[in-house]
């Protein structure tokens, strides 16, 4: 997992960014098509910002990938991290547009976490398993508590996934930490949003770009 597919460099890097605008290409066409699939509901004419998203989206993949080939070679880890971390901006643009987190980029994160730590990659296997499961579990159970209180819904059932997916990854012991971290980014956020007058009481919080954004720096932790 850890050795060098590819030993020339700037062939390395040419092939990751060609694969990187391939998976960009792929996941900006989901990131309309699926939620419409989802919920025929959401208008077939998007907002203007989706594709000033869609062109950063296409420009960044790459240069991510380039990025990491260049610093962290072209092991199979290091283009698992690439997809995983491109999986993830979709996801985030995605629940920001729409409010949705779709099971076939949440579970397939899931399951690809779970293949990647099967030589215990990132973290023991075991890790990854409890992480999975655990992951879904603690948010299942707040999400049951705050439901019995409020009698609302804090909280969608595509983010106990996403939180599955990133135990899968990264063991159990990340979830306290991914956790803390995507809440305190997102009540920073809201706290600006409503200093701004842009946020007001009530206003669903879209939770799944600051699990996305954990994620990604959990991810670069793990190289650096």
């Amino acid at each position: 997992m850890w050795t060098n597919l590819i030993n020339d460099p700037l062939l390395a890097i040419l092939m990751a960014v060609l694969l990187a605008l391939a998976a960009c290409f792929w996941l900006s066409r989901t990131a309309y098509v699926l939620p419409r699939t989802i919920d025929p509901d959401i208008p077939l004419q998007v907002p203007s910002w989706h594709f000033r998203i869609r062109n950063v989206f296409m420009v960044l993949g790459p240069l991510i990938a380039a990025l990491f080939c260049w610093f962290f070679g072209s092991s199979v880890a290091a283009l698992a991290s690439i997809g995983f971390i491109l999986v993830l901006l979709s996801l985030a643009w995605i629940d920001a547009e729409t409010s949705l987190l779709p099971d076939r980029l949440t579970l397939f994160l899931l399951w690809a976490g779970l293949l990647v730590n099967i030589n215990d990659t990132f973290v023991p296997l075991e890790h990854a398993v409890l992480g999975a499961a655990g992951g879904y579990l603690f948010l299942w159970l707040i999400y049951q508590v705050f439901l019995r209180l409020t009698q609302s819904e804090g909280m969608g059932f595509g983010d106990f996934k996403l939180v599955a997916a990133l135990g899968a990854w990264f063991g159990w012991m990340f979830l306290p930490m991914l956790l803390v971290f995507a809440t305190a980014l997102s009540l920073v956020v809201v706290l600006v949003q409503r200093l701004r007058g842009k946020h007001k009481t009530g206003n669903l919080i879209r939770f799944g770009p600051y699990l996305a954004i954990t994620g990604i720096i959990g991810m670069l932790e793990r190289w650096i």
